[in-house]
């Protein structure tokens, strides 16, 4: 089954930005992910909180690839620079409808 990151990210420092980019993008791919979108033009169609500076989309084969990838040494000091010079949420979503009436690849 695939699964999908979603993040939500507002960055309060810079710093991490440039390194982060340059070096996750090749980590992701390395792992199996497929980079879905990472934009900050977004329409924000319902929401009850702030609205993020931009929003991510990474398509995973599976949930342990994902896994693989976030808990990975080498993703580690990027995480913990985006951790640290942002605010926001990510989350990891199954490629599933749990009512089974949805046609989901």
């Amino acid at each position: 089954m695939k699964y999908y990151c979603v993040a939500e990210i507002s960055v309060l420092d810079r710093a991490w930005l440039r390194a982060y980019t340059e070096n996750v993008t090749k980590m992701v791919e390395a792992f199996g992910g497929r980079y879905l979108a990472r934009t900050p033009n977004f329409e924000v169609l319902e929401s009850s909180g702030t609205k993020p500076q931009f929003l991510l989309l990474i398509e995973w084969p599976s949930r342990e690839s994902a896994k693989a990838f976030y808990d990975s040494q080498e993703y580690r000091p990027y995480r913990e620079g985006r951790l640290a010079g942002s605010e926001g949420a990510f989350y990891l979503v199954p490629g599933e409808d749990i009512n089974g009436t949805a046609r989901i690849a």
